[in-house]
């Protein structure tokens, strides 16, 4: 194993609130995380779109990686940048970007998967792809512009899903990541490259995945180059390698799960809660179809077997609404209340399309158990009780359908992410489900960029190594189930409103 010597990686790590830049040190044992610069993250509305604020993000991690360059100096060993998945940059002929990429919450593509099974089944795309299908996929923000009949899309030479597009900028080198790309649904995962007779039956041109005859992908661990010249000038920082770690946030963080792989579910948990088994190979068949679970890529040639779920986006979106009518409230505050509030009162399905936009979430939560014949939550706590005692119920769902995929009993859950934090719902999610709970790393998006970059250079082993090093570095709790029969009730009804 390589000379480390308290190595630094940075991992710049863009999430649906904030990016930060975060250093990780490496002493050839354990890995020690600090937030080196962090900065808002959020959907810009122009003119009734919601973009990315791409050019104020790049400024931003430039000014991280000038930060880091004057505290850490020629430790500085690697860059690795990961985003959310699905969105993308186009490029013209010049390797321009075309207009501000869209965020995947902006409503150009309601109605668009229906015009897409109109040109391609559901089943026909599933058995393609073997993704989820979820309005905000690239492939359905793509039928979007086709139906525009985009300007932007005419021009287009060229794909990048949004960290490939950063790591262009930062190297100069075009590649789109083998994790982030799955996510797109347009990534044969069987074939290895993307679905080009789906997409041109989509009207989707195809010239925008390819460079020549190649067409770009790579795997994580990839070393893409060096910081151009440009970069290292105005960072401070010297040719330091820029690695593709899975430059899906996801897909870096399950590589930090101290987890024994084949008897575990991991839940990421943030303002979605990513929940699924890791598999040597892609499932694709009508129960993962029925189920509208999916297969991401994830390191090591492996596959993220997992469904998305609204996650912690309910209580987040509560959170904005109060502070709009001046009252404010902290995530631990609202833990509290939570926790005061009645046990096993209404119920809501997160996964319920009126969730999905930003707005007042407190209005919607009691209209739908209004419609659903409930009691309405009237207090803050039993609004947010309402939404965590349905995470977790929800949670309980998957957990049993990742069961029938794999065909064995999955007796443990490692949550990961911020929303580890909150030890009500890590409670909640082993009484619900009937399964040890154990919570950490929480900066496991960071942890995996910062390990897939020390593999990627010789400074660790493998995979399996690098989450022996994190559970060595980091506090992990464990949350044994209880009540179990109050919540087996509690699942009878939720069954009856999810339906």
């Amino acid at each position: 194993m390589a000379n480390h010597d308290n190595l630094v990686f940075l991992a710049v790590d863009l999430g649906a609130e904030s990016g930060r830049v975060v250093a990780g040190t490496f002493d050839g044992a354990r890995i020690a995380l600090e937030e080196v610069h962090r900065f808002p993250n959020g959907p810009i509305n122009v003119m009734g779109h919601l973009h990315w604020d791409v050019l104020r993000l790049w400024s931003d991690i430039k000014a991280g990686l000038a930060k880091a360059a004057q505290r850490y100096g020629d430790r500085v060993a690697g860059i690795g940048l990961d985003t959310w998945g699905v969105d993308y940059g186009l490029l013209d002929a010049n390797d321009e970007l075309l207009g501000n990429p869209y965020h995947y919450r902006d409503s150009r593509t309601d109605g668009m998967m229906e015009r897409a099974f109109a040109k391609v089944s559901r089943e026909a795309i599933f058995e393609a792809t073997g993704i989820q299908f979820l309005q905000l996929n690239t492939l359905i923000q793509l039928v979007a512009m086709v139906e525009a009949r985009s300007p932007q899309l005419a021009m287009a030479q060229t794909l990048l899903m949004m960290p490939d597009l950063l790591n262009f900028w930062l190297t100069g080198r075009k590649a789109n990541e083998f994790s982030d790309a799955t996510t797109s649904q347009c990534y044969d995962p069987r074939a290895g490259t993307w679905a080009y007779a789906m997409l041109e039956k989509l009207g989707i041109p195809t010239r925008i995945f390819r460079d020549g005859d190649g067409d770009r992908l790579v795997p994580p661990g990839t070393v893409l180059g060096t910081l151009l010249p440009a970069v290292m000038e105005e960072t401070g920082l010297s040719e330091v390698p820029v690695i593709a770690p899975a430059t899906h946030d996801t897909g870096s963080a399950v590589a930090a799960v101290p987890m024994d792989p084949a008897n575990a579910i991991y839940l990421s948990s943030g303002t979605w809660s990513l929940m699924g088994v890791e598999s040597k190979v892609p499932i694709i068949n009508d129960a993962m179809l029925a189920y509208n679970f999916t297969n991401e890529g994830g390191v090591d040639g492996t596959f993220r077997v997992l469904t998305n779920i609204m996650g912690l986006w309910l209580v987040q979106e509560c959170r904005r609404e109060w502070q709009r009518a001046g009252e404010e409230h902290d995530y631990g505050e609202m833990v509290e209340m939570a926790a005061a509030a009645p046990a096993f009162g209404p119920l809501i399905f997160p996964g319920d399309s009126r969730f999905f936009a930003p707005g007042d979430m407190t209005p919607r939560i009691q209209a739908f158990c209004r419609e659903t014949g409930q009691a309405v939550p009237e207090t803050k706590g039993a609004v947010l009780r309402c939404a965590l005692e349905s995470l977790a119920l929800e949670y309980r769902w998957v957990a049993e359908k990742l069961d029938a995929l794999t065909g064995k009993r999955l007796g443990t859950i490692h949550i990961i992410g911020g929303g580890a934090k909150n030890e009500l719902l890590d409670q909640f999610a082993a009484d619900a489900t009937g399964r040890t709970v154990v919570t950490g790393p929480i900066e496991a998006t960071a942890l995996g960029n910062v390990l897939v970059q020390a593999i990627a250079l010789g400074h660790i082993d493998s995979v399996a190594a690098g989450r022996e090093v994190v559970a060595r570095s980091f506090e992990l709790k464990k949350f044994e189930p209880r009540n179990t029969m109050a919540w087996d009730a509690a699942y009878q009804r939720y069954l009856l409103i999810r339906s």
